[in-house]
């Protein structure tokens, strides 16, 4: 089952909250064994051998594949060094270990719980003691305090709602903490398909101690009207090498760096690139020299 993107919702009370957690869905089926799958089916048993000790002898659990950061937080640059490695090496497991966020119960004891409501799916989940993080009531504080602490935002599940296995439903809502800041722009891709022979995203940068450092691209948030505006104003402006002082992945056109924008985002990396950036707008107020790390 899959959330839809959206806002907190206005009757609060009819709702609990959960952390949302970045990284990779899983599926855990306890049968006398173990065996964990994606959320296509795609099997994971190997790729993430910390998920284990359960306890539990009979149950189909739901839940996120996260790798910590230095701070605690999810980070899902740590989780890419793992995803792919279907058999990892003992030292893989050591740099990057990952951990099993359970959030759902779907059978337990042979019994399917699909028409369970979310609230008692809840409750037998925590019951098993598997280690599930705790839901909160829907009134609470929580989008506020996974903003103070950079986590990504919430998941509004109705206390009410059955589980649709493969339905992106109304009843889950993800609500994402955005920020915002200005980035000088250095460049574009150009753009593939529907965007051929223009602008596929832009190559954002900021001012560090080293010169504009590259932070990121962003390709979402445009109109084709902005895309052709930006691109007639971006071209008198291009120049043949990077003005960027580390390196940018992506062959790309160059631009100097006059031009301030202005980008929502939901967090840093550990690796200072803004992630999810959102496109809102040029910012002529604004002089590139100002756009600091």
């Amino acid at each position: 089952m899959l959330a839809v993107p959206g806002e907190l919702p206005p009757d609060r009370d009819q709702y609990g909250l959960e952390v949302k957690w970045d990284g990779i869905r899983a599926i855990v089926h306890l049968d006398g064994g173990l065996r964990v799958t994606g959320r296509h089916g795609v099997e994971y048993t190997r790729r993430y051998p910390e998920i284990s000790g359960f306890g539990v002898k009979n149950a189909i659990i739901d839940g996120e594949v996260v790798a910590l950061g230095r701070h605690g937080r999810p980070s899902f640059e740590r989780l890419q060094h793992r995803m792919h490695l279907t058999d990892p090496e003992p030292v893989m497991l050591e740099l990057y270990p990952v951990t099993y966020m359970p959030f759902d119960l779907l059978y337990l004891d042979g019994t399917p719980l699909f028409d369970l409501p979310y609230r008692d799916r809840r409750a037998l989940l925590d019951e098993l003691d598997v280690g599930a993080p705790p839901y909160f009531p829907g009134d609470s504080d929580l989008l506020t305090a996974t903003y103070e602490q950079g986590l990504e935002g919430v998941i509004a599940k109705r206390l009410d709602s059955p589980y649709r296995a493969g339905t992106r439903s109304p009843w889950w809502i993800k609500v994402k903490n955005l920020s915002t800041r200005e980035v000088v722009i250095g460049g574009w891709k150009p753009g593939k398909g529907r965007r051929a022979g223009g602008i596929g995203s832009l190559v954002m940068g900021v001012f560090t101690d080293e010169g504009l450092t590259y932070v990121g691209h962003v390709g979402t948030g445009f109109t084709d009207t902005v895309l052709d505006d930006l691109y007639r104003t971006l071209r008198p402006l291009e120049v043949a090498h990077s003005p960027f002082c580390n390196e940018v992945p992506w062959r790309n056109r160059w631009v100097r760096p006059d031009l301030v924008g202005e980008v929502a985002y939901t967090m840093w990396t550990d690796e200072q690139r803004l992630r999810h950036p959102v496109w809102r707008g040029l910012r002529p107020d604004k002089l590139p020299a100002e756009v600091t790390l």
